[in-house]
């Protein structure tokens, strides 16, 4: 299967999650398009969405399936939340001297889970990241997310820290990581066509 993802500028990008997090009903909070563009704004970054035909239609309409944002995270951070993950991984991942990318969100529409649109995305993303001189990418959940925590386990994550939540384990927080290696994009296996929107 050939994976079809598109690779967005800023406005447009932040614009098309908007819209995209509309049908994920486990984020409790669905991010703006201003939100996104204030995150973004003034460091690298990557905005991709897969598409795909909608099942059973004769007319091959492409809907958008899966989304992924990644930017890089410095040691410098001054924005209060990024700040406070450099903190948090602090000891866990090394950022002086090194390029450091940091999965920020992003997911599959239930109806087309398990079909390797994340993994396409997420090869993507690496395969920009390696050419961009990133040495690391790191990724925050929490214990409850068991669907994320198992692709992440699939695509080769390994955690790099665990932040136990003493009134409830399931919101402890896990951090992981993967070393962007040419190894790494060897080991891709989806067939990816990306376009520039």
């Amino acid at each position: 299967m050939e994976y079809l993802i598109k690779q967005y500028p800023l406005e447009a990008g932040a614009l098309e999650i908007q819209y995209i997090e509309e049908f994920f009903w486990e984020f409790p909070r669905k991010k703006t398009a201003a939100e996104i563009v204030a995150r973004l704004s003034n460091r690298d970054f990557l905005i991709l969405m897969a598409e795909a035909t909608l099942p059973d239609d004769p007319a091959g309409t492409i809907v958008p399936v899966s989304f992924k944002i990644v930017h890089e995270i410095r040691a410098s951070e001054t924005e209060p939340k990024l700040a406070d993950l450099v903190a948090r991984l602090r000891g866990a991942v090394a950022f002086e001297g090194r390029k450091v990318l940091y999965n920020w969100i992003g997911g599959t529409r239930s109806d087309w889970r398990g079909q390797g649109h994340f993994r396409a995305l997420t090869e993507e993303s690496e395969a920009w990241a390696h050419a961009s001189g990133y040495h690391e990418v790191v990724v925050k959940t929490k214990n409850r997310f068991y669907d994320m925590r198992g692709t992440l386990d699939q695509l080769q994550f390994d955690v790099v820290k665990y932040e136990p939540n003493a009134a409830n384990n399931r919101d402890s927080k896990v951090y992981l990581s993967k070393q962007l290696t040419s190894a790494v994009l060897r080991s891709h296996t989806s067939r990816r066509t990306v376009t520039q929107v």
